[in-house]
């Protein structure tokens, strides 16, 4: 018989069960916006061993791709995935770099698109008022070795 004055035995365990289905909701809701935080255009990006850019700005990058077709997109505003112009493209550009001067500019391309196609997406660029223009690529896997 226990007497009022006996303490009882205190429990001392965590319940897991809500923290694991709290981990498992966060995970389905990271497997689902992943896809979505990809921006931009599909394009093969050429190889090549360079440095890579260090980003000193606390704002996104502007990105104009050049699709195989040899269209221009931009990564801003809305409609990322539909073909702009070279005039808009300027225009966009113009008042990005009026509003934060020291915005990072890149190209990306892909290997297939003609050396002409880019060179006219860096002067679009260059007449916007961007004073240095970044490319995009992909990291060699290895340097090819001479037989």
């Amino acid at each position: 018989m226990a007497t009022p004055l006996q303490k009882r035995k205190l429990i001392a365990e965590i319940n897991v069960v809500p923290y694991i289905d709290v981990m498992l909701v966060l995970l389905i809701i990271f497997m689902v916006t992943a896809p979505l935080l990809t921006q931009g255009v599909a394009v093969e990006l050429p190889q090549e061993n360079a440095a890579p850019i260090v980003d000193t700005s606390d704002k996104p990058p502007i990105v104009v791709s050049v699709d195989v077709a040899g269209n221009l997109f931009i990564n801003y505003g809305d409609d990322e995935d539909k073909p702009s112009s070279g005039d808009e493209i300027a225009r966009i550009v113009r008042s990005i770099i009026t509003a934060s001067p020291g915005v990072q500019i890149l190209v990306e391309a892909d290997r297939a698109v003609p050396y002409g196609n880019v060179v006219g997406a860096m002067v679009v660029l260059q007449r916007a008022g961007a004073k240095n223009i970044g490319f995009v690529t992909d990291p060699l896997d290895s340097y090819p070795v001479p037989e």
